[in-house]
């Protein structure tokens, strides 16, 4: 695929209403999750983005065939016969390492390249591995990879994390489905996307209670009566935020729908501190603002704290912002990487640590800047549907890999952005 640009034309303001799609970082666990189905489980309410496409080929790699109708996926894993995933595929994309827990599930073994996708730190994976090895899931690395193996079977266990990663109590979780007796996960965390997928593995036949808590508790139970399924994404909250954010803005009002206020709600407490407006309904919520932006201080922290993948939209709005903030990233050390780009367009943006002071702008002047992580990139665009004059977005694969036809989305609600081959002779 040829290589492409967003270009943006500032000062137009967004209003409207916007259908959000299913969740990336639901839909790829859900597409992993499919594996224990042994048979062909629908999947609705899938994005379409570029990550799902390298899920689905991973399915693909080890036997089994994905087909896609509209937003419904098909995964049908009858024919999974091999459990090594290739480095090709997993290192493009992180969460390519969530099939490890459901193959060993399966299997009672796999073999799994390091991930690779966002470059945002560290995110070592060893939690993950912990987590399993307590199941009795034995792990050597050789050349790159991950080999994973249970020769003495899978058991329950009780298993505390030292931090609530995502990835971590999914692969746990995944693993001890077949595990004989029970598992309990401590410290587990409660992003809505771990309920998705509780969700869809109980209705496949497992045994799980407590997801969307701080203690999951799961039942092992035999492969053998493990089964396909038909499930529907949760909306998903990052795209959700990113659209109130554009119209917060530029004032809005801008309305999502298909997503789960509760979902945001840290948030949208933060929009409220900013000077914004905020009416919710059952699935929808609105923004809108007439008064000056306001500053004010965010930390990230896992949920139901305030979304790392928030963080770069936010540190935008608090850049236009009337007043100093201070951003703390407590999750990814690499997530303030979005500040040296917003800072081409006329930013103030200070990094101390893990601390970012952002002393508010006026306003920010069209330029040349580069998606360096997919929020990242995300967020520049609406920096320049803000900004003074043209911007111009490189490296937007990164946006593609999350977010589903963002520049048609934001044209509908009357941004001037469009997509446009980049010949830049530039090594962005």
């Amino acid at each position: 695929m040829a290589k492409e640009k967003i270009v943006v034309e500032g000062g137009t303001p967004l209003a409207g209403e916007v259908h959000i799609s299913g969740a990336k970082n639901s839909a790829l666990k859900l597409i992993a999750a499919a594996l224990l189905g042994q048979g062909e489980s629908a999947i609705h309410n899938v994005p379409l983005i570029s990550d799902i496409v390298v899920m689905s080929k991973v399915i693909e790699t080890l036997g089994g065939s994905v087909r896609r109708d509209g937003h419904t996926l098909h995964v049908d894993t009858a024919g999974v016969d091999t459990w090594e995933t290739p480095y090709e595929l997993v290192s493009k994309m992180r969460a390519s390492i969530s099939v490890l827990g459901p193959l060993v599930a399966r299997f009672g073994k796999a073999r799994v390249a390091m991930p690779g996708g966002c470059n945002l730190g560290a995110r070592k994976i060893d939690m993950h591995m912990v987590g399993m090895e307590a199941l009795g899931v034995h792990f050597h690395t050789d050349h790159g990879y991950i080999e994973a193996s249970t020769p003495n079977g899978l058991h329950g266990a009780y298993v505390a994390l030292d931090f609530p990663s995502v990835g971590a109590t999914e692969n746990t979780m995944m693993c001890a489905v077949t595990a004989k007796g029970q598992t309990v996960i401590e410290n587990a965390a409660r992003e809505p996307e771990i309920e998705d997928l509780a969700n869809m593995l109980n209705s496949m036949g497992a045994r799980i209670s407590g997801a969307g808590t701080a203690e999951i508790i799961i039942d092992g139970v035999e492969l053998s009566s493990l089964h396909p399924c038909e499930h529907s994404t949760v909306g998903d909250r990052i795209e959700a935020g990113t659209f109130l954010v554009g119209g917060a803005l530029t004032g809005g009002p801008v309305t999502v729908r298909g997503i789960d206020p509760s979902f945001l709600r840290m948030a949208l407490m933060k929009l409220s501190a900013m000077g914004c407006s905020i009416d919710v309904g059952d699935d929808s919520i609105t923004v809108s603002r007439k008064g000056p932006l306001l500053p004010t201080d965010i930390q990230t922290l896992p949920h139901p704290g305030f979304p790392t993948d928030l963080q770069a939209q936010f540190m935008l709005l608090a850049s236009v912002a009337n007043g100093n903030s201070v951003i703390t990233e407590n999750v990814f050390e690499n997530r303030f990487m979005f500040a040296a780009e917003i800072g081409r367009m006329g930013a103030e943006i200070t990094i101390e640590d893990h601390h970012a002071v952002v002393e508010g702008v006026p306003s920010l002047q069209g330029a040349s800047v580069k998606a360096t992580d997919l929020r990242c990139g995300a967020a520049l665009v609406l920096a320049g549907i803000f900004a003074e004059g043209e911007t111009q977005v490189h490296n937007i694969y990164h946006i593609d890999r999350g977010y589903e036809d963002y520049v048609g989305k934001l044209t509908g609600l009357g941004a001037n952005v469009r997509r446009v081959p980049d010949e830049d002779d530039i090594d962005w």
